[in-house]
């Protein structure tokens, strides 16, 4: 789907023509009528899946059998692994506080999905340039380790905290996404990535969720600003799943105790100089 030009207010403001400041071709909607991409609503809630239905929204065109299963497949990969995720931890906290709504703590824990969480952004980012480069997958592997490691000290999509030999998740939606013909280049070049970097370190470090996911995402053709957002979009339900029990079974207003690790680490007992006390009645 080409990207139209950039717009900016300027342009509005010193045309005086407004007309098409507020457009979309998402959907449209008159009296008693809906279309979404052009379908009539009532359509769409009859003929497609829920993830047909986030396809069409954002790609703009039905998706083909194959790309059907293979979005619902990494939609569905994430699930939940205890309370590993910062996101998590974020939304239950806020449940804890605010107990009344679980949107303020979903809006917590799609706020904690970034880079350092897990959000496949990044490595969709370091795929679609390597991709792009138009190399072999050895020569381009070597240039993005290269690039990524003197960027920031790390490679995304790769390494766990937890997993250090193999990521259950990242395995699991590998090996359905090469029997669906979903593991294309990006995921090609994320192997070879991770094949150099184990080369370079001498020892593996495995794909991790957020390295297989980008890669997937990028081989269906979504550009990388939606894959991060499919990322958090996609670990939505297991958010929803903590803060639900977090208001039933947890903990009002969660604290941090020394128990559980809080810990002081400034200066000891110090008083300002008298000059600078108020004196007391």
């Amino acid at each position: 789907m080409a990207v139209p030009p950039r717009r900016h207010v300027g342009q509005y403001v010193a045309s005086g023509d407004w007309s098409d400041y507020w457009t979309t071709r998402i959907s449209r909607a008159e009296k008693g009528k809906i279309w979404v991409r052009g379908y009539p609503i009532a359509e769409l809630i009859e003929g497609l899946s829920y993830s047909e239905a986030a396809f069409l929204l954002l790609r703009g065109e039905l998706p083909s059998a194959r790309e059907a299963a293979i979005f619902d497949l990494a939609l569905r990969s994430g699930m939940d692994q205890q309370l590993i995720s910062s996101a998590a931890c974020a939304a239950r906290y806020t449940a804890s506080a605010f107990p009344d709504s679980p949107i303020p703590a979903l809006a917590s824990g799609i706020l904690a999905s970034g880079s350092v969480t897990g959000s496949p952004q990044e490595p969709a980012e370091m795929l679609v340039e390597a991709v792009g480069w138009k190399v072999a997958p050895e020569e381009g592997a070597a240039r993005a380790l290269d690039q990524w490691l003197a960027r920031r000290g790390a490679v995304p999509g790769l390494g766990h905290p937890v997993h250090k030999g193999s990521e259950p998740r990242a395995v699991a939606l590998r090996r359905l996404a090469l029997e669906q013909d979903g593991w294309r280049e990006h995921g090609r070049m994320l192997d070879a990535i991770a094949a150099a970097l184990a080369r370079r370190k001498r020892r593996a470090i495995p794909i991790n969720l957020a390295g297989a996911l980008g890669a997937v995402y990028a081989d269906l053709g979504f550009e990388t600003l939606a894959i991060g957002g499919l990322g958090a979009l996609g670990y939505g339900m297991a958010l929803l799943a903590h803060i639900v029990e977090e208001v039933r079974e947890g903990v009002p207003l969660r604290i941090i105790p020394e128990a559980l690790g809080a810990r002081y680490a400034g200066p000891a007992e110090r008083h300002l100089p008298k000059r600078r006390r108020k004196s007391r009645p």
